[in-house]
C-alpha cells in the first residue's frame, strides 16, 4: 500500500502547534508511536491530555514533541490533504448514477465517484457499503463514528445487486446489522426508480428498515435524476403526478405507524415529490430537525420558515427604505414558485423595491433536471440575456462550486457579470440571507 505523507498546510495562530514551532511543510510521522492512516486516526490519537508527536522538519530533522494539553484540545494544524488519505472511488455501476449521465468535456473532478465511509461521517456523503471492508467497520465502531449515511436503494438483495450492478451489493447489507448492534447512528436514502424499486419493493424496503430503529434515524426517498445524456444506459422513466402522490401516501402511512412509538417520523419524501404531486409541503415538526437537508428533504420548508421569521423582524423594525432599487433573482424550476412568493413578500414591505424573478430551465442537462444546484452559467446567461435585470442579479449559492465562484460548466461569476452587464450577488442558504441580499443597498 502507498504510504501517504501528512504535510502541514497551515498552523492556527495562538495554537499549541505554533507554540511548539510546527510550521507549514512539516510532516507528521507518528502520534504516541503509532503511524497515522487518515484523519480518524489523527483525531482519535490527539484526544488525550498527554501525547507524543513525532514530526519531520523541512530540514529533515525529526522532532519528538511531548505535549500536555486539555482533553480533546486540538493542536491547531491543517493538512494539505484534509482526509489525510486518498479518496476511495465507487466500484458500482448503478443504473441511476448521475455521473454516468454527464456529457464529455467537463472538468475531471466531476467524473469522480466517491464511495468512502469516511466522507459519510465528515461530509454527509452516502455510501453503498460495497466498498467498506471489515477494517473500516471495526474503525467506525472503535471510534464510534456517526452518523453513517447509507444508500440502501432496496433491501431486496437480488434487486440491489441488479441496481448497483455489483454481485456483492446484496451481501453488503449485512454490514448494517453490525453497525446496528454496535449502536452506530445511521441515516439512509432510497433513490427511487420507476418500475424498479418502487411500489411493492418500496413497501418491503421501508418495512425491513424499521428493524434498525432507533439507530437508523431517518430514511429519505428521492426520485432518480434523469439527464438527457442517457444513451446506452438502463432505461428509466420519469415519475408522474400520480406516482408522486402514491409515494407521499406510502410515506404518511409509515410515519403514522412509527411516530407514536419512537417520537420521530423516520421515513421522509424529498421536496420534489410534493411539488410534482402539487401538494403542500409538510410542516416543520414533520422533518424531525431536518436530518436530510442535503437530500432535499425539508430544504424549502426550512427556507420558508427562516424567511418569514426574518421578514417579521424587518417589519417590527419599522424601517422605510426610500432609495429605489431594481433587482432580479434567478433559480431552478423546482424552487421558482417559492422564491417568487418570497420576493413578492419583501416587495410588499419595501414599496420602493422592484424584484423580477426568473426560472431557469436546465437546457444543459435536460428539462427533467429542475434543481438550482445543477444549473450552468451558460444556461443562466443565455436565458437572462435581454431580460430586465435591474442593478443586481441574485443567484443561490449552490449554483457555484463549493468555496469558489465557478459554475458547473467552468463559467465564472465574473464571466456572467460581463455577459449580462449586471452585478451578481450570491445568496447564502438561509431565509435571513435571502432578505438581507434582496434589501441590500448598493
Amino acid at each position: 500500500m502507498k504510504e501517504n505523507k501528512h504535510i502541514v498546510k497551515s498552523v492556527l495562530a495562538g495554537s499549541i502547534a505554533q507554540e511548539l514551532e510546527i510550521e507549514p511543510g512539516d510532516e507528521l510521522l507518528e502520534i504516541n508511536g503509532e503511524k497515522i492512516t487518515d484523519i480518524f486516526d489523527y483525531q482519535y490519537l490527539i484526544q488525550d491530555e498527554y501525547i507524543e508527536v513525532l514530526v519531520k522538519k523541512l530540514s529533515g530533522e525529526e522532532w519528538l514533541l511531548e505535549i500536555d494539553k486539555e482533553y480533546e484540545e486540538e493542536l491547531g494544524v491543517e493538512f494539505e490533504n484534509g482526509l489525510m488519505d486518498d479518496y476511495r472511488s465507487c466500484t458500482n455501476k448503478c443504473i441511476f448514477c448521475f455521473i454516468d449521465q454527464m456529457p464529455e468535456g467537463m472538468r475531471e473532478t466531476l467524473y469522480f465517484k466517491d464511495d468512502d465511509s469516511r466522507l459519510s461521517f465528515l461530509q454527509g456523503n452516502y455510501v453503498t457499503l460495497t466498498n467498506m471492508s471489515e477494517h473500516d467497520i471495526d474503525r467506525i465502531i472503535k471510534y464510534h463514528l456517526s452518523p453513517i449515511n447509507i444508500s440502501f436503494q432496496t433491501t431486496n438483495p437480488e434487486l440491489r445487486c441488479k441496481m448497483l450492478h455489483n454481485r456483492f451489493a446484496g451481501e453488503a447489507l449485512k454490514k448494517v446489522d453490525i453497525l446496528y448492534e454496535a449502536g452506530i447512528t445511521m441515516n439512509g436514502q432510497i433513490v427511487l426508480c420507476k418500475g424498479v424499486n418502487d411500489r411493492q419493493e418500496l413497501e418491503r424496503s421501508i418495512s425491513d428498515l424499521t428493524k434498525y430503529l432507533p439507530y437508523l434515524e431517518s430514511v429519505s426517498i428521492v426520485p432518480v435524476g434523469l439527464s438527457k445524456f442517457r444513451d446506452g444506459l438502463f432505461p428509466l422513466e420519469p415519475f408522474t403526478k400520480e406516482d408522486a402522490r402514491e409515494v407521499i401516501e406510502l410515506v404518511r402511512k409509515w410515519q403514522d405507524k412509527i411516530y407514536p412509538e419512537y417520537g420521530f417520523h423516520f421515513i421522509h419524501a424529498s421536496d420534489e415529490w410534493y411539488i410534482l404531486a402539487e401538494e403542500d409541503l409538510p410542516q416543520v415538526p414533520c422533518y424531525d430537525g431536518y436530518l436530510q437537508l442535503e437530500n432535499g428533504v425539508g430544504m424549502l420548508r426550512l427556507l420558508l420558515t427562516e424567511f418569514y421569521e426574518a421578514l417579521d423582524e424587518e417589519r417590527r423594525k419599522g424601517i422605510n427604505r426610500d432609495k429605489k432599487q431594481k433587482i432580479s433573482l434567478a433559480t431552478g424550476l423546482l424552487a421558482y414558485p417559492y422564491i417568487k412568493e418570497m420576493a413578492a413578500a419583501v416587495v410588499d414591505l419595501y414599496p420602493n423595491l422592484t424584484a423580477n424573478v426568473y426560472p431557469i430551465t436546465n437546457e444543459f442537462f435536460g428539462e427533467r433536471i429542475t434543481v438550482s444546484g445543477l444549473l450552468t452559467g451558460q444556461d443562466i446567461s443565455r436565458q437572462l440575456a435581454g431580460k430586465e435585470l435591474g442593478e443586481r442579479l441574485l443567484l443561490p449559492q449552490n449554483v457555484l462550486r463549493s468555496g469558489e465562484t465557478v459554475f458547473l460548466d467552468d463559467m465564472t461569476v465574473a464571466d456572467l457579470e460581463k455577459a449580462l452587464q449586471v452585478k451578481v450577488d450570491i445568496v447564502k442558504s438561509s431565509g435571513r440571507d435571502l432578505i438581507d441580499t434582496i434589501i441590500k443597498v448598493s
